[in-house]
């Protein structure tokens, strides 16, 4: 196989046991997912400098059981970011650094043939990188269509086909994948079917000047702290089952849908820069990611009930890789965040 697999995080019985979640009700869970909320992102600023946005973004995406795409030029923390939150979780981590040369089957396994006793001979499927709770798909768009779809049923299913059997991904499972957005000959650009699996798309910013001044101090200093682990396991699953089970009311729904068809050029909600720029817009599934984020987001912030507020705080996100721009629009400069931006000015809650 490959080489392409990098394991980077220490197996679970090298760290610290964290502290358990009390038991109780849905209400007392949201209450210590709030509080463990604010653990998680004290313990991932050991590392980190900044990035408030893409941190909170990363553990909506998490906890609401979706794949997160992270967008931004080298060296701003990307990949230390997602090996961070995963040693802070009790989480195992593996990393594909994604090549042209890439094979499915270093994604996703492959038969050996191995030689037993009195010479019979049988196939043992050994796994590839993908079995882990966080996979972290490095370059995604460096490599060629067939070995990006290698991770399309993993995404949605949480199931690999290889030959004639099926196996189960370990839960939790999440893709977290970067790109590159400066570097795009030799590229392969994902699907729109394969983007749409993303539950949102994550831009990271260059650091502003303090930070970036902090960021050298703690490079190059020969003392790293290490974070700590904050849940376990078992009370990850617990509270991204409790996820689903936030409640939301109808004007809630009906306002992410509204968005969300207002994204399509010939809907008549659909404000004038949608219908210049766009050439198809965002489906049913960015309808779900918009209610499902926005629940994840009051739960990670405490609160009993998603509102619109969150729905419209996670647009950007949800919506920037879902649609489809027209050559007009590349060729003026114009770019989803700025329409949506626009969208969100024209479809008030």
């Amino acid at each position: 196989m490959n080489n392409a697999h990098v394991s980077s995080s220490p197996p679970p019985a090298d760290r610290p046991s964290p502290a358990p979640l009390p038991a109780g009700s849905d209400a007392e869970l949201v209450v210590a997912l709030g509080r463990a909320r604010n653990r998680i992102v004290e313990e991932v600023k050991k590392r980190i400098v900044g990035q408030d946005d893409a941190i909170a973004l990363l553990l909506v995406t998490l906890f609401a059981r979706g794949h997160g795409l992270f967008v931004g030029v080298p060296g701003l923390a990307k990949t230390l970011l997602i090996t961070t939150l995963g040693e802070t979780l009790s989480l195992d981590t593996s990393r594909i650094q994604f090549t042209p040369d890439l094979m499915p089957s270093d994604i996703t396994g492959t038969d050996v043939l191995e030689e037993g006793d009195h010479g019979k001979r049988t196939f043992r499927f050994v796994r590839g990188p993908v079995f882990t709770h966080i996979l972290l798909a490095d370059e995604i768009n460096r490599t060629p269509p067939k070995t990006q779809a290698a991770l399309l049923q993993a995404m949605a299913e949480g199931r690999v086909t290889a030959g004639s059997s099926t196996y189960s991904l370990p839960a939790p499972f999440a893709v977290f994948a970067t790109q590159n957005p400066i570097e795009q000959e030799g590229t392969y650009p994902l699907p729109e079917a394969q983007l749409d699996r993303f539950l949102l798309q994550i831009d990271m910013p260059y650091p502003s000047e303090e930070e970036e001044v902090e960021i050298v101090r703690r490079t190059t200093a020969p003392v790293r702290e290490t974070p700590s682990a904050v849940l376990s396991l078992d009370e990850i699953l617990a509270l991204q089952a409790l996820v689903p089970r936030i409640p939301v009311a109808d004007h809630v729904v009906r306002h992410a849908v509204a968005l969300v068809r207002a994204t399509r050029p010939d809907a008549p909600s659909a404000p004038d820069a949608v219908r210049e720029y766009v050439t198809f817009g965002a489906g049913p599934r960015a309808s779900q990611a918009l209610v499902l984020g926005a629940k994840a987001r009051a739960a990670l912030d405490g609160r009993f009930a998603a509102e619109t507020t969150d729905v419209r705080a996670i647009a950007q996100a949800v919506l920037r890789h879902r649609l489809v721009t027209s050559f007009r629009a590349e060729s003026e400069g114009v770019r989803p965040d700025g329409l949506i931006g626009e969208l969100l000015e024209s479809v008030r809650p």
